[in-house]
C-alpha cells in the first residue's frame, strides 16, 4: 500500500459516514449516536496518524514546514467542531447544519492533503523515508483496527452476557412464580383436607352422641320396666300378706317383708284392720328409680404433617479443559520469475510500477458462549395411601341376674 492510498483511505470512509449521517432523521437517535461515534473515531484516527508519523518528518524540511503548520491548524479546527457536535443533542435542530460545516471543513482538509501535502512529501522525502513512514502508519492502522475489533467483540460479548443474564433472570422469576403457585395450591389442598377431617370428626362425634343417647334411653326404659315389675310383685305380696299370718316360715320372704317396711309378728292381725298405710309405704319404696349409665369409647383419627427428610439441591461450576482443532489460512506472497509464454504485450510497459501485496495469517479468536444443557425441576408430589390404625376402646356392659326361686306355699293354721 502506498502513502497516497493510505492517506486517502481515511477520508473515503469518513465521507461514507457523513452521507449516512445526513440521511438519518431526527427520530433515529440511536442510529445517529452510533454513526457519529464511528465518524469521530475515524476522524481522530486520521489526524492522529498524520501527527504521529508524517508531520514530525515534514517539520525537518523547509519546503514542507509551512504545510505542516496549516495541516495542524485544520486538525485543530476539526477537533473543535467534533467536540461541539458531540455535546449537542442529536435531535437538535442545529445538528444537521453543524454536521454540514464539519463535512465541508474535512473535505477541504482532504483536498489540501491530496493537492499540496502529498506532492510535497514525494519531492522532499526519499523513497526509503516514504516507505518507512508508510510502514509505520500501516502498523498503527492495523493496531487501531485490532483494538476496535477487540472492543467490538467485547461489546458483543457484554451484550450477549446481558441477554443471557436477562433470560436467566426471567426463567428464575418464572420458576419462582410457578413454585409459589404450586406452594399455594398445596396449602389450599392441605386446608381443604383439614376442613374435611374436621367435618368428618364432627359427624362421627354427632353420630356417637346420638348412639349414646339412644343407648341411655334404652337403658332407662329397661330400668323403668324392671322397677315397675318389682313394684307390682311387691304389691301382690303385700296383698297376700294381709290375708295370712306375717310369719311365713321362710327366711327370704321374712327379709323381703322387712325391706317392705312390715314388721312380721306371730300374732294374727285383725282382718278388719286398715292396711292402707302399709300399702302406701310399700308403693313409695318400690317406685324409686336408679339410673345406671353405660358408656363406650370411640376412636377419632386425625392427621398432622411431620418432617420425614430434606432434599438439598446445590448447583456448582466445574471447569473442564477442552481442545478443539481449527484450520487457519496463511497467505504468503510468492514471487516467481519465468519466461513469457508469448511475445505479445498485453499491458503497459517501460514505466515505473509498484505492486504491493499484503501477507496475512489467520489467528484463532477464542470466545465463550453459554447454552442450556438441561434443566433440573424440583417439585413435590402428593400421594395418598391407606394406613390401618389399631387401637382398643372400652365400653360399659351390664350383667343382670334374676333369681327364679319361688316362695314356699304358706300354710295357715286353723
Amino acid at each position: 500500500m502506498t502513502l497516497r492510498t493510505l492517506m486517502q483511505a481515511g477520508p473515503a470512509k469518513a465521507n461514507e459516514l457523513f452521507t449516512k449521517l445526513a440521511e438519518t432523521s431526527d427520530g433515529a437517535l440511536k442510529t445517529r449516536d452510533r454513526l457519529f461515534a464511528e465518524l469521530k473515531t475515524e476522524l481522530e484516527a486520521h489526524t492522529d496518524l498524520e501527527e504521529q508519523h508524517l508531520f514530525p518528518v515534514l517539520r525537518k524540511h523547509a519546503e514542507t514546514k509551512e504545510l505542516v503548520a496549516a495541516a495542524l491548524k485544520d486538525n485543530k479546527d476539526l477537533r473543535v467542531k467534533l467536540a461541539e457536535l458531540e455535546v449537542l443533542p442529536k435531535n437538535d435542530e442545529a445538528f444537521p447544519g453543524k454536521l454540514s460545516e464539519l463535512r465541508k471543513a474535512f473535505r477541504q482538509h482532504a483536498r489540501d492533503e491530496t493537492k499540496e501535502l502529498l506532492p510535497a512529501v514525494q519531492k522532499a522525502l526519499s523513497e526509503e523515508q516514504v516507505q518507512g513512514i508508510t510502514e509505520k502508519m500501516e502498523t498503527s492502522v492495523a493496531e487501531a483496527e485490532q483494538v476496535r475489533h477487540d472492543q467490538d467483540e467485547e461489546r458483543r460479548a457484554t451484550a450477549r452476557r446481558e441477554r443471557e443474564q436477562a433470560q436467566a433472570k426471567a426463567q428464575q422469576e418464572e420458576a419462582t412464580k410457578r413454585e409459589q403457585q404450586e406452594r399455594a395450591e398445596v396449602q389450599a389442598a392441605a386446608e381443604r383436607e383439614q376442613q374435611a377431617v374436621a367435618r368428618r370428626a364432627r359427624e362421627v362425634a354427632q353420630q356417637t352422641t346420638q348412639a349414646v343417647v339412644r343407648t341411655t334411653e334404652a337403658a332407662s326404659e329397661s330400668t323403668r320396666r324392671i322397677a315397675r315389675s318389682i313394684n307390682e310383685g311387691a304389691q301382690r305380696v303385700v296383698t297376700a300378706s294381709a290375708a295370712a299370718p306375717l310369719s311365713t316360715g321362710t327366711m327370704f320372704w321374712d327379709m323381703w317383708l322387712g325391706m317392705a317396711g312390715l314388721q312380721p309378728s306371730r300374732s294374727t292381725p285383725n282382718r278388719g284392720a286398715d292396711t292402707s298405710d302399709a300399702d302406701t309405704g310399700a308403693r313409695n319404696t318400690f317406685n324409686q328409680e336408679e339410673v345406671i349409665q353405660l358408656a363406650e369409647e370411640f376412636v377419632t383419627v386425625e392427621k398432622r404433617k411431620v418432617n420425614t427428610g430434606t432434599t438439598h439441591i446445590h448447583r456448582y461450576v466445574v471447569e473442564t479443559p477442552v481442545e478443539q482443532q481449527v484450520t487457519l489460512v496463511r497467505e504468503k506472497v510468492v514471487v516467481e520469475r519465468r519466461r513469457p509464454v508469448t511475445d505479445k504485450i498485453s499491458g503497459e510497459t517501460l514505466t515505473e510500477l509498484t505492486v504491493e501485496v499484503i501477507e496475512t495469517d489467520e489467528v484463532p479468536v477464542v470466545g465463550k458462549s453459554v447454552r442450556l444443557k438441561e434443566e433440573v425441576v424440583v417439585r413435590t408430589e402428593r400421594t395418598e395411601h391407606v394406613e390401618t390404625v389399631h387401637e382398643t376402646v372400652r365400653q360399659d356392659q351390664v350383667e343382670i341376674k334374676h333369681s327364679n326361686k319361688r316362695p314356699a306355699r304358706l300354710r295357715v293354721a286353723t
